[in-house]
């Protein structure tokens, strides 16, 4: 592609309707911009969001167990997270929200460690750098800047490695979201940011965040190529994904992709979506249930068998079943371990408090 081509304005904009490869009811669809995954990959994306929505629904049933804390449902934004999962590298990182555990868990991290977090033990419970996964981030959008900064540094270092950064529409009114996306513009630094739009910030719609066209129309301003793509299509998601992931790899720059989904559940299980959102809603986009689109498509084509569906979602109880076991056991908590992990060298301030802690705790013993 020419200078002139990318300075282009034409270069920049998203479609004005969003990209897909696999209709609502199942049939493909021509997309001159997309290639469609090949047949094992398509398995492999339903076969992730089975197991992942029987992951998302045991840790809903957890938390009202009282075994988590909390637990912000993924449940219909399953193409999202496994699309995009499927799609990076083993050497390329994951930068998730507090909303991506499934994606987490796709990535390869213990889901015990997991939902480590969400149950209040640890600020994040398993290791970085075994499964290339940063801690979840809980306040909006931080991770995005985390993202830029370690995919810039990858780069520096001579490595080949590209960040995807997770994010939900409320995080792009965020000021952190846009420090991220002019910093990696400006460096070109090996970036994907996909903005998860299920349609509300907590109880706030998209329409009163922002009044542009769409989402990934902010990509313009920044100067960043944007994609707006079906979020409830894993084909066209994880299309979409792998494309930018090369274009990032291949000293392009960043990509931000705007994938259009929905939260089927409350934002948590602390908020009531029924004081907000009609029933109606709700149902419109069950109609559009990511898994049971990819499965007919999956079914009409031969490509999915009765056995093969019955081995899968007998995988995905099993599953269920050894985290449910694992959580309800009791774990036996050190206090003195808030202060692991905090500083490569604990401060003074903070060898004072650990003392002070273990002082208290003795005098309760």
């Amino acid at each position: 592609m020419t200078t002139t081509e990318r300075t282009a304005a034409s270069y920049f904009l998203p479609s004005d309707e969003p990209l897909g490869l696999v209709s609502p009811d199942g049939t493909a669809v021509k997309e001159p911009e997309l290639a469609m995954p090949a047949d094992d990959v398509l398995r492999q994306l339903h076969r992730g969001m089975v197991t992942g929505r029987r992951f998302d629904t045991q840790a809903t049933a957890l938390t009202k167990q009282g075994r988590l804390a909390v637990y912000p449902s993924a449940r219909g934004q399953e193409a999202c997270e496994i699309g995009a999962i499927l799609a990076l590298r083993p050497q390329d990182w994951l930068f998730p929200t507090y909303r991506d555990s499934m994606a987490v868990v796709a990535r390869g991290v213990d889901p015990v460690e997991v939902l480590t977090l969400l149950r209040g033990d640890w600020h994040c419970g398993y290791d970085p750098y075994r499964a290339n996964v940063a801690p979840q981030c809980t306040p909006l959008a931080t991770n995005t800047l985390h993202a830029v900064g370690f995919a810039h540094a990858a780069r520096t270092k001579g490595e080949d490695t590209v960040a995807l950064a997770l994010l939900g529409d409320g995080a792009t009114s965020e000021g952190d979201t846009h420090e991220a996306l002019n910093f990696a513009a400006v460096w070109k630094a090996p970036v994907v940011f996909l903005v998860q739009n299920n349609g509300y910030a907590i109880s706030v719609p998209l329409a009163k965040q922002t009044a542009a066209p769409s989402l990934a129309h902010k990509g313009v301003g920044y100067g960043m190529p944007s994609v707006l793509v079906d979020g409830n299509d894993a084909a066209a998601v994880h299309a979409v994904v792998e494309q930018a992931v090369a274009h990032a790899a291949a000293g392009d720059g960043p990509t931000l992709i705007e994938a259009v989904t929905y939260r089927v559940e409350s934002h948590t299980n602390a908020d009531d979506a029924t004081r907000y959102r009609e029933r109606a809603e709700v149902e419109k986009w069950l109609e559009r249930d990511p898994i049971a689109r990819l499965k007919r498509y999956l079914t009409d084509r031969a490509l999915l068998t009765e056995q093969a569906e019955q081995e899968i979602d007998a995988h995905a109880e099993q599953a269920a079943a050894a985290l449910r076991e694992r959580m309800n056991a009791d774990v036996a908590l050190d206090p003195a371990e808030l202060f692991q992990h905090v500083y490569a060298e604990p401060t003074a301030a903070l060898r004072d408090q650990a003392a002070e802690l273990a002082a208290e705790i003795g005098e309760r013993a």
